[in-house]
């Protein structure tokens, strides 16, 4: 017997009853049919005559009950006519859901009829968040994290457009889970909410703890956060992994509840937390992915809670019971209330870091990894843009302290240089090292007139394939190994650092490179190591 797929409207309208918005206020045109004919008995809609007075009762209902309401309006003509009382609900910090229509998806660029070009852009700035998704398929999670969006506080209206042929679509398997999601704000945890989630640590057969960049900055303010997490992962008997895409180093890599850093892809996601029943998130996204692996986003049984700073994090979710709340008392919370499972899986920092990759043609930069955490100290911290080596940094170096790891949040090149001497500035006392792709340094290579100038304890290396070789793996995993544009070579990164006032050194072997860094080390100024790598 064939399962009926539910489409994204069926989907849509289960997430809005689930969240209690049921209420519409709407002066309906055209491109909102698809979506009005698809309301049954348990949606009240109620008719304005113009778009104004519609946006104006939405208001007042939502003034009287504390909930918000859901408007319906026309594409840019209706959505216009709406923006004088929209200023109303946003300086009055109002909830309200504007779901606009929009004309067919694939003639909203030719202009046609009724289209709104730019529709997102249209009622900005008075609402606190404002989209039209790229895919159908996207739909019922965009008018979830609008619902989100205008409950927490600051409230206000939010605004998403919805073309009309994504209605009759087929909705995702997994946007069910919206129908199950919440978003708490708790600021300060009340001693409800922190008995509930240590409950939730103490029922769970198999817990995973997924760390976030925001336990790295909440720990370089109170080391004792890193102290609490450690506590919580040993007391829980907790697999530890590191959130996909780190731009920080949110827990010791050398502890034995470490398992390492999760692959940013969906699938990749959903693998490595098979088999836990309990997900907890920490000061994280759920999640930053990256590669594009299609997949259902977790087993069935799997139960996530995400806890945050960050109350956008907590709306785009698309599964999870989200809390907006503070990291670092969270952590001391459940560490100090957990109970101890007297399991230890080994003593603090007694992790094997996994051997360097080797290659018969040269030098592997898991090799520069390998030399780099022979002499980790107290003094050094890190900061790697080699995109080639994002995986393994985590997994290969000892970060046991906070703010000792360093990554770009968002991927954005020409992090790595300016970010090093920006922290030798900021902080003097310790040496920074700095990996850099060879592709990435030229972003950023500019940098270097500043260190030479401000004479700064920083130790560049730049990580030299010839190439933007985290592309050419990319292509390869897509199936398109041959696309232009992806070998350098050639680029003398030794005369441009001694021109700019640097001392630089080549190195294309792994003792060649071990006697740069330890004099590097040693150096009272800046240093710049062009470390000939072949991919590994």
């Amino acid at each position: 017997m064939a399962i009926t797929k539910k489409t994204v409207l069926e989907t849509s309208l289960d997430m809005f009853r689930a969240q209690g918005v049921t209420t519409i206020f709407g002066n309906p045109g055209s491109n909102e049919i698809p979506f009005l004919a698809g309301l049954d008995e348990s949606f009240n809609f109620i008719l304005g005559l113009h778009e104004q007075v519609v946006v104006g009762m939405a208001e007042g209902y939502a003034r009287a009950t504390g909930r918000p309401a859901l408007v319906n309006l026309h594409a840019a003509s209706g959505s216009g006519n709406a923006m004088g009382a929209l200023t109303n609900a946003h300086y009055g910090h109002i909830p309200m859901v504007v779901l606009a229509g929009q004309q067919v998806r694939r003639t909203v660029g030719q202009e046609a009829m009724l289209a709104s070009v730019d529709a997102s852009v249209l009622p900005t700035p008075l609402v606190k968040y404002s989209h039209e998704p790229l895919a159908a398929a996207d739909v019922p999670r965009a008018l979830a994290q609008a619902v989100f969006e205008t409950s927490i506080q600051p409230c206000g209206p939010v605004y998403v457009s919805v073309p009309l042929d994504d209605w009759a679509e087929t909705a995702l398997d997994d946007d069910a889970l919206l129908a199950e999601r919440s978003v708490l704000v708790a600021g300060s945890l009340t001693d409800g909410m922190a008995q509930e989630l240590i409950a939730t640590v103490d029922g769970a057969k198999k817990l995973a703890l997924v760390v976030g960049p925001q336990v790295d900055a909440a720990a370089v303010e109170d080391h004792t956060v890193f102290d609490a997490v450690v506590s919580l992962a040993e007391k829980a008997d907790a697999s530890v992994y590191v959130a996909p895409s780190p731009s920080r180093g949110p827990f010791p890599t050398t502890h034995p509840n470490f398992e390492g850093v999760i692959v940013p892809g969906i699938k990749s996601v959903r693998d490595r937390l098979a088999g836990h029943d309990v997900v907890l998130v920490l000061g994280a996204a759920v999640f930053r992915y990256h590669r594009w692996e299609p997949s259902n986003y977790l087993e069935a049984g799997t139960r996530v809670v995400q806890i945050t700073q960050d109350p956008r994090e907590a709306t785009r979710a698309p599964f999870g019971r989200s809390v907006i709340a503070d990291v670092a008392g969270v952590a001391k919370a459940l560490a100090g209330g957990v109970q101890d499972r007297g399991k230890r899986r080994g003593e603090p920092g007694s992790r094997e870091l996994p051997a360097a990759r080797t290659s018969p043609d040269g030098m592997t930069g898991t090799e520069i990894l390998e030399v780099l955490n022979t002499y980790v100290n107290h003094t050094i911290a890190y900061v790697n843009e080699t995109t080639t080596l994002d995986l393994d940094y985590l997994e290969r170096i000892a970060i046991d302290r906070p703010g000792m790891y360093n990554f770009p949040a968002s991927g954005g090149l020409g992090f790595g240089l300016p970010v090093a001497v920006g922290m030798s500035l900021g902080d003097p006392e310790k040496t920074i090292v700095a990996t850099v792709g060879d592709g990435s340094a030229n972003y950023g290579i500019t940098a270097l007139y500043t260190a030479a100038k401000q004479n700064t304890r920083t130790v560049f290396v730049i990580v030299n394939n010839s190439s933007y070789g985290a592309l050419a793996g990319f292509a390869q995993r897509m199936g398109s190994p041959d696309i232009p544009g992806l070998e350098l070579g050639g680029i003398d990164f030794v005369s441009i650092a001694e021109g700019y006032g640097v001392p630089a050194q080549r190195t294309s072997t792994r003792e060649e490179f071990e006697e740069a860094y330890q004099k590097a080390l040693k150096a009272s100024g800046p240093v710049l190591i062009d470390a000939q790598v072949v991919m590994d």
